[in-house]
């Protein structure tokens, strides 16, 4: 499943309305580039499966720092992008750097068929422009600290970027080590499979007006 709230539903290549004829199951159509969309072989997201869980993987290298960062709308997500750097992680001796973070609701990965009320992807690239992304879930509870920080800037971002000063990535506030790895694809158009996921299987937690203010500076 796409989320439709990590995209604008409006006039642009596409979109999650699939009555307009550009929705998820017709992006593969809209452009030649876009083909992997429908006819790729290792698309995400997908419904983890946790009998398929390789339970050697190792505690995932995560060395962040602060940095400068700010919150846009950059017509496709709200996302908080870093401007200096923030750090990284290291996935099998390569290094990738935080680049940004968006949230996607309903979550876009499933695990044993249960889907989860939001998602956030941290994205990050090599020096050799591989991705790779860690992907947390959120179930409904207490009040998510790093999203409560950000809320006034949600609020005020109809009248453009919002600096949020320095930002560790660290603060999103990482589940515990346990986490399911696979190869996938951007969840986006091109559907690029050259994504290396990451995806905690514990959730945060996530109030009800919190998701409702990541939903509100989307369009319906």
């Amino acid at each position: 499943m796409r989320s439709k709230f990590g995209l604008f539903v409006t006039d642009h290549e596409f979109n999650y309305d699939e009555e307009t004829g550009r929705g998820p199951s017709r992006w593969g159509t809209l452009k030649r580039e876009w083909r992997t969309c429908s006819d790729g072989r290792k698309q995400s997201p997908i419904d983890i499966g946790t009998v398929q869980v390789n339970s050697e993987l190792r505690e995932l290298q995560r060395n962040y720092r602060s940095a400068q960062a700010i919150l846009r709308n950059r017509t496709e997500d709200v996302a908080v992008e870093w401007s200096g750097d923030a750090g990284n992680i290291t996935i099998n001796g390569t290094t990738y750097r935080v680049v940004n973070c968006h949230w996607h609701s309903p979550s876009e990965h499933t695990i044993n068929g249960t889907r989860f009320p939001l998602e956030i992807h941290i994205v990050h690239r090599s020096p050799q422009n591989k991705t790779a992304v860690v992907g947390i879930l959120y179930r409904y509870g207490l009040a998510n600290c790093f999203i409560s920080r950000i809320s006034h800037s949600l609020s005020r971002l109809g009248m453009g970027d919002q600096n949020l000063g320095s930002i560790n990535p660290e603060s999103i506030g990482f589940p515990d080590s346990s986490y399911y790895r696979y190869n996938g694809s951007l969840t986006t158009p091109p559907c690029s499979e050259n994504v290396i996921w990451t995806v905690f299987r514990q959730p945060l937690t996530v109030n009800g007006s919190q998701i409702e203010a990541l939903r509100a500076v989307l369009p319906p």
